[in-house]
């Protein structure tokens, strides 16, 4: 940092050093002192500012002069009444009142000094150079002999003969001002650099920031900006926003109108999100800013964010509306989930294995106030009870042999802020239900081998397809987590109990696994109907799944889902569709495993199936016939 110091007098040169010199000075900076009364002083002035001075000190006119033509602070150094008495001083013999002339008024009455010292003193000021003859004509006129005054006024003065004496200034009032030039130097420095950081960052962000003054002209043009509207910053700043942008509603911030905030906008061939905000002084609008990202680049990163959550698994992928079926019964289910999406208590979901309970766990999660947060998903009888207890709490570094160094987060961290999925609750050990059960009533965890708890915000969904109530019973699954647990319940009938739903499903199967297959016929669908499906929704999606693969038409077939399910042994205990092809198909079925069995021996098979080699040779020949 530095500080010129422009004396329009010597005798200030010569106090200014003194000042320097002195032990109380502290400052690290460089200080340059010249001399300089008015035009030289401010050509001196133009110098300093080009070598990077940061702060001027100067007197008087000199002072004022700078202060107009500069753009740096001017700190002037103040004529003090200890000024005026000691310049009285100086005088060997006052004749009468004393002028004093200055170029600028004091921050005190000359006059009142003069009746306290008994001294006659009156002010003339000169402030320009067209009055200087008036006044100093006007000063004869009133009789005045000798004067006082700053360096401009006294050689004015001794050009008309006059007896003039300049007003030195003392130590303390340059010392005065020397540490004020100091002060506004490392005021203006932190303020530079906290402005260069700014536009360091404004510069080097990857959207585009266009400012604007009151006045509506371009303040602020970033790099980016120049990109997108393909004109140079030193061609932008200073223009007047309309003419760079015709239909922008950034002025509409300046006036007091609706500034529209978030908008999208097309500029050449792409597609940005734009921001605007007025800027604000004291409630005073001083302007306004606009912030414009490439939506293309924002998608990109959405992306990016989404393939590295889905990698860790906090992200839930279903919604409520993907999930399918409109019979009664899950109309019901669905409505109860949107219930249970508006509070943070827990629940547990109870169905048979393949129901989709975790879409559902999901669903909810997806319309709480929780969306935005972290969904984790464990399932508790996919891992043994030590590893499950180091991934659901964490532990810390060193806290058994393996531990990753520096410790691991829990999945009860990681879903901070949102919701953690436990499935197959009823296969956790007892010893864990203990820490699950802390976890539910005081909101916090710890990790192994850790001696501090972690708060954690997380909301718990919970599901089993068992009896819960039966483990208690049992002394298996803890009563008091089971309470806790079973504050809200969505029990998710099985498909054999909403068949109505069958159809629906099947068609959204096959939309997924085929492009071909238009649909199942009645007869097909009445025979997926009657089916028990103990393995639900599930169960169903790998049947369609190979039908897909297997038939050759665009129509799936009631004799194709009766092959499907008689190969799996599906259809002994259900009653089949009174249809000619499912009867025929798992009759042939039977008829031609007994025969392989019995190497083609009629005789031998008729007798296995009760009836006549002429019955069984009728059958085959029908069957034969129907098909060809």
């Amino acid at each position: 940092m530095k500080i010129t110091i422009i004396a329009p007098l010597e005798s200030i040169v010569n106090t200014a050093y003194e000042v320097l010199r002195s032990e109380k000075f502290n400052w690290q900076g460089e200080v340059e002192v010249v001399s300089g009364d008015l035009e030289s002083g401010l050509e001196q002035a133009y110098l300093a500012v080009k070598g990077g001075t940061d702060v001027i000190i100067s007197r008087g006119g000199t002072a004022t002069l700078i202060s107009h033509h500069i753009p740096i602070p001017v700190v002037e150094i103040q004529v003090t009444a200890f000024d005026i008495l000691q310049s009285l001083q100086c005088i060997n013999k006052v004749h009468g009142t004393v002028g004093v002339v200055f170029t600028r008024r004091f921050l005190f009455e000359c006059e009142k000094l003069g009746k306290l010292i008994g001294v006659p003193i009156r002010e003339y000021f000169i402030e320009n150079e067209t009055m200087q003859q008036d006044i100093i004509c006007e000063a004869i006129n009133d009789g005045i002999e000798t004067f006082l005054g700053d360096g401009y006024s006294v050689n004015l003065l001794l050009q008309q003969g006059l007896r003039a004496y300049p007003i030195e200034s003392s130590t303390d009032a340059v010392a005065k001002a020397i540490n004020e030039a100091v002060s506004l130097a490392r005021v203006r420095r932190k303020e530079q650099e906290k402005a260069e950081l700014f536009r360091t960052i404004i510069d080097l962000s990857a959207e585009g920031i266009v400012a604007i003054d009151s006045m509506g002209y371009v303040t602020t043009f970033n790099p980016v900006s120049e990109q997108i509207f393909q004109v140079p910053s030193a061609n932008a700043v200073g223009r007047y926003i309309g003419e760079l942008v015709p239909d922008d509603k950034l002025r509409a911030c300046l006036t007091g109108e609706t500034c529209d905030n978030e908008d999208v906008k097309f500029i050449g061939d792409r597609v940005y999100a734009v921001k605007r905000i007025p800027i604000k002084v004291n409630d005073e609008v001083v302007g306004a800013i606009a912030n414009l990202q490439d939506v293309t680049q924002l998608q990109r990163f959405e992306q990016v964010v989404r393939q590295k959550l889905n990698k860790k698994g906090l992200v839930a992928k279903f919604h409520l509306e993907q999930v399918v079926g409109s019979s009664q019964a899950f109309r019901a289910v669905k409505d109860r989930v949107r219930q249970y999406a508006g509070t943070d208590t827990t629940v547990l979901i109870t169905g048979e294995s393949g129901t989709g309970k975790e879409r559902m766990a999901q669903s909810i999660h997806n319309l709480s106030s929780r969306k935005n947060g972290p969904f984790v998903a464990v399932n508790c009888a996919a891992l043994p009870e030590t590893l499950l207890e180091s991934e659901l709490f964490g532990y810390e570094d060193g806290a058994f042999t393996g531990a990753k160094k520096g410790g691991k987060a829990g999945l009860f961290e990681l879903a901070h802020g949102g919701t953690i999925f436990l499935d197959e609750i009823g296969e956790i050990p007892l010893p864990l239900q203990a820490r699950l059960l802390r976890v539910l009533q005081e909101k916090e965890a710890m990790r192994l081998g850790g001696d501090k708890v972690i708060p954690v915000d997380v909301r718990i969904l919970a599901a089993t397809n068992q009896e819960l109530m039966k483990l208690v019973e049992k002394r298996e699954f803890r009563a008091d987590l089971y309470y806790r647990l079973d504050v809200l319940r969505l029990h998710i009938p099985p498909l054999r109990d909403r068949p109505e739903d069958i159809p629906e499903l099947v068609q959204h199967f096959l939309k997924k696994y085929s492009g071909k297959i238009v649909g199942v016929t009645d007869e097909g669908i009445q025979l997926l109907q009657r089916y028990p499906w103990r393995g639900n929704i599930r169960e169903l999606e790998n049947v369609i799944e190979r039908l897909a693969l297997l038939v050759r038409g665009q129509r799936i077939e009631a004799k194709d889902v009766s092959q499907e399910l008689c190969d799996c042994g599906f259809l002994s205990n259900i009653e089949l569709p009174k249809t000619k092809d499912s009867l025929d198909l798992c009759e042939k079925q039977k008829i031609e495993q007994i025969l392989l069995e019995e190497k083609y021996n009629y005789t031998q098979a008729a007798k296995r199936l009760g009836v006549s080699r002429t019955t069984l040779w009728r059958k085959l020949k029908e069957w034969e016939r129907s098909h060809s």
